[in-house]
């Protein structure tokens, strides 16, 4: 099913508004207020950019609205409102992580990101730093920022944990990472 065609702008005022954006309920008599609208054409590119019907939102409060309302379920990502709900296609990790802020040192030093739609996440052992490495050797960090939800870290911040970072024997094994908030996290 896919979402009838409006602007990022229309869909955004249905959000902040809780207004359905001309999509009827689903299951009214057994209390789901939440109506399925499928598909809502939006897209989030590895580099952090949503789009919307194949063009980019260029309006940064309008992505900060829909970030809000994001959910990440077993079956995909949705944005997800008390009257309505569609899903969305994300590349890799729904936001970047685009600054970090380092206070403290060693182990007791705390590693604060700043995602691209001005969240803030302390990297902790709620939200843990994690890195997969592709077959051809490329890293991909990321930080959980809330709710099964992650930021792609971005090369510069991670050569910056990179720069910070040790080497701990974890598990007998000699392991090159970061420490943050008490928790240290192998870089890959």
């Amino acid at each position: 099913m896919t979402h009838a065609p409006h602007d990022s702008v229309r869909l955004a005022d249905a959000l902040r508004s809780g207004r359905p954006s001309g999509v009827a309920r689903s299951g009214p008599e057994a209390g789901d207020i939440t109506g399925i609208c499928g598909d809502f054409d939006m897209r989030i590119l590895r580099d952090g950019t949503w789009l919307y019907h194949g063009s980019p939102i260029g309006r940064k409060p309008l992505v900060r609205l829909f970030s809000t309302v994001l959910r990440r379920e077993d079956d995909g990502y949705w944005l997800v409102t008390p009257v309505e709900r569609g899903r969305i296609v994300v590349d890799d990790a729904p936001f970047t992580a685009v600054e970090l802020t380092v206070e403290g040192t060693g182990q007791d030093q705390c590693l604060i990101f700043r995602t691209n739609v001005d969240d803030t996440v302390t990297a902790d052992r709620d939200h843990p730093i994690r890195v997969v490495v592709a077959p051809d050797g490329e890293p991909s960090p990321y930080v959980l920022v809330r709710d099964r939800l992650e930021a792609l870290i971005v090369r510069a911040v991670y050569y910056d944990l990179v720069e910070l970072g040790c080497e701990r024997l974890v598990d007998g094994e000699e392991r090159y990472g970061i420490w943050s908030a008490g928790t240290f996290f192998p870089l890959g």
